[in-house]
């Protein structure tokens, strides 16, 4: 299992941000990692997602929604082909915080192809998501008229956890 994991404090509230990531229409204006997203924040509903990695051929993909709790928790689970090959777990937690919302975007990889997928993916991917929040602290930041605010933005690809 590999893991990847990323939070940044938005200076917006959880509302807004919650908004602003299931606006999956709204993805292609706003969000360099997930160029494209079609479907319905909803548990069970199958969602369209096109990823484009720095430096990598974007990737179209159909996951399905496992957790949609507003102003919470949006999580996915995409599938190569069959379970167990190589799957990935995608999540996004929002936790309010005093002056802001913190933004947790992960992702779980597991599956018997991934030693096949190696580290240039996982780290692109990584920085997908990190070009990915800052666009998201962006938009969400928009109706702030305070520049002296600022966000804190951090994250990490884990090694090897065993298991898969």
């Amino acid at each position: 299992m590999r893991l990847i994991d990323t939070a940044i404090d938005i200076h917006a509230s959880a509302a807004r941000v919650w908004s602003i990531l299931t606006d999956f229409s709204a993805y292609s204006a706003w969000n360099p990692f997930i160029i494209a997203a079609e479907g319905e924040a909803r548990p069970g509903a199958r969602l369209r997602i096109t990823i484009a990695p720095p430096g990598r051929r974007p990737m179209t993909f159909r996951p399905v929604v496992l957790v949609a709790a507003p102003e919470q928790e949006l999580r996915w689970l995409g599938r190569l082909f069959l379970p167990g090959l190589f799957d990935g777990e995608h999540a996004f937690r929002l936790e309010q915080q005093t002056e802001a919302c913190r933004l947790y975007h992960s992702e779980r990889f597991s599956g018997v192809l991934l030693p096949l997928f190696g580290e240039g993916l996982l780290e692109a991917t990584r920085r997908g998501f990190d070009a990915m929040n800052a666009a998201l602290q962006t938009r969400a930041e928009a109706a702030w008229s305070d520049p002296t605010k600022s966000a804190r933005s951090f994250g990490k690809v884990d090694g090897d956890q065993g298991g898969d």
